[in-house]
């Protein structure tokens, strides 16, 4: 087994002597480069984020922002990262490097505050300035005007400013910060990391890195991981670690053994089927959402509601499910949608409905020795969908309620209803009672309000510190009267 090692700002650096635990946040700091920042520790604030490259959408290779707080080093085996420092140009002998554009902007533009912030949206920022869509926007706008999508949250150079909803300013600098991000223009054809962009992404490789009795390994095949899986029963499987991760900062545990899945090509494909859509369990939200480009509309609405980009760029939809969590945004979506999951093992795979998959809190029928390998939505998709989640914060939180919506509304009649909720009950559930109360009947105010009622009974919602019992309630019969409200136009018509 090779020597496990990264590349950070273009020099190969050797992972050890790091724990298999070590986050790539407290191995670059380890190492001098502090402009990664530690903030929250749980993904929430973005001063630790850096660039990695990956598999790209558009062009064989992407810059991606993720949190390093929360990445294993080791994860990062064979991979290419970047951080705020590695961003500048080298400049002549005896002078100090050339600022990066969106360095520049930053510094001209009152952007860095305090600075502690800083290199952690000087990060997201350049994975947004490199991103392949917002050249095309930024061209459009060169030649055309300003492009059509710009508004308050997009800028005329293309800039989504989304990009940066996993960053925090203590300093509420953001006005600032968004000038800075919509002055930028369009890397040069110099740019050394724009031309990364033209070249293969790094090849993922086995990885077995053992240090005081703790193991993380990644294997080549998903039979070879299954079969690792079925031989050790204590074994945490990890993705984009978004979720382990928080587990390892906060609660400081610590696993014997860590398999990765993230890099498995068996579950990183998406497939369009004559009666079926096949989601790789192991693609990042990012990618399913870019992939997909909208063709699953409800899908397209729960996305930018999921966490943030920082987020969305390493989670996964195996993840997600994989915890079980009565709260987890995407499985009321996938509930609406009908959706099953594909479980493979060291033997075969079963198809399990997901209707049927959560068993209790934080359970479900997946064997310690099985893996989400993707997820099924069947085809065609109902015409009336909406994703309504209730929080404290419109982005980057977790949801009080989740109500995802899929309906056939046909000469005015409901044909079919499927309805997925999140946050009322021990597991995500699909409120049956209230898709009986509106199919057969005529989509109207009074159908609508009679069905209300019986959502608002759905599931036993409980009193924490996000909402109460009865909150939660009084928002699932709401969400069905803002549904009707939202739709009740474009049915008509």
């Amino acid at each position: 087994m090779v020597e496990a090692q990264i590349t950070v700002n273009g020099e190969e650096t050797p992972i050890s002597p790091a724990a298999p635990h070590t986050t790539v946040l407290d191995f670059l700091r380890e190492r001098g480069l502090t402009g990664t920042k530690e903030g929250c520790a749980e993904g929430e604030c973005g001063a630790c984020s850096v660039l990695v490259a990956r598999p790209g959408v558009d062009k064989p290779t992407d810059w991606v922002a993720v949190n390093a707080c929360l990445v294993p080093v080791a994860a990062l085996d064979g991979q290419e990262v970047i951080t705020s420092e590695g961003l500048a140009a080298e400049g002549e002998p005896g002078t100090p490097p050339a600022l990066h554009p969106v360095q520049e902007e930053m510094a001209v533009r009152g952007g860095s505050q305090c600075g502690y912030c800083t290199p952690g949206f000087i990060c997201s920022m350049a994975a947004e300035y490199y991103r392949p869509g917002r050249c095309a926007h930024a061209e459009q706008e060169q030649e055309q005007g300003p492009a059509e999508n710009a508004d308050a949250e997009h800028g005329p150079n293309g800039f989504d400013l989304h990009s940066l909803s996993g960053n925090l300013c203590r300093c509420t600098g953001y006005r600032p910060i968004r000038d800075a991000a919509y002055a930028v223009g369009l890397p040069t054809d110099e740019d050394p990391l724009a031309q990364r962009r033209d070249q293969s992404p790094p090849v993922p490789v086995a990885t077995e890195y053992a240090r005081d009795d703790r193991v993380f390994l990644r294997r080549n095949t998903l039979a070879e991981t299954l079969q690792e899986l079925r031989e050790r029963a204590d074994a945490i499987v990890v993705a984009g670690s978004t979720d382990w991760g928080v587990e390892v900062n906060i609660r400081s545990r610590r696993a014997d053994c860590v398999i990765a899945v993230d890099r498995l090509a068996e579950m990183r494909e998406l497939r369009v089927e004559p009666d079926h859509i096949e989601i790789g369990a192991a693609l990042t939200l990012t990618e399913i959402e870019r992939r997909l480009d909208g063709d699953v509309p409800l899908l397209a609405e729960l996305f930018p509601q999921f966490a943030s980009r920082l987020i969305r760029n390493g989670a996964t939809l195996g993840g997600n499910l994989g915890t079980g969590s009565p709260i987890g945004d995407s499985p009321p979506a996938l509930l609406a949608l009908e959706a099953s999951l594909v479980l493979a093992d060291a033997d075969g795979e079963r198809v399990v409905p997901l209707a049927e998959y959560f068993t209790g809190y934080r359970q479900s029928v997946r064997r310690r020795d099985e893996l989400i390998r993707a997820v099924r939505i069947p085809l065609p998709l109902s015409p009336v969908v909406a994703f309504h989640k209730i929080a404290k914060r419109r982005f980057d939180d977790i949801s009080s309620v989740a109500v995802a919506f899929a309906l056939d509304i046909e000469d005015g009649i409901v044909r079919k209803a499927c309805i997925g909720l999140g946050g009322v009950a021990a597991t995500p559930i699909r409120a049956l009672t209230t898709e009986a109360a509106l199919v057969g009947k005529p989509w109207t105010e009074e159908t609508v309000a009679g069905a209300a009622s019986v959502l608002q009974a759905e599931g036993t919602p409980m009193n924490d510190h996000r909402a109460s019992a009865d909150y939660r309630s009084a928002m699932l019969g709401q969400s069905l009267l803002k549904l009707y409200a939202q739709t009740t136009e474009a049915v008509s018509s």
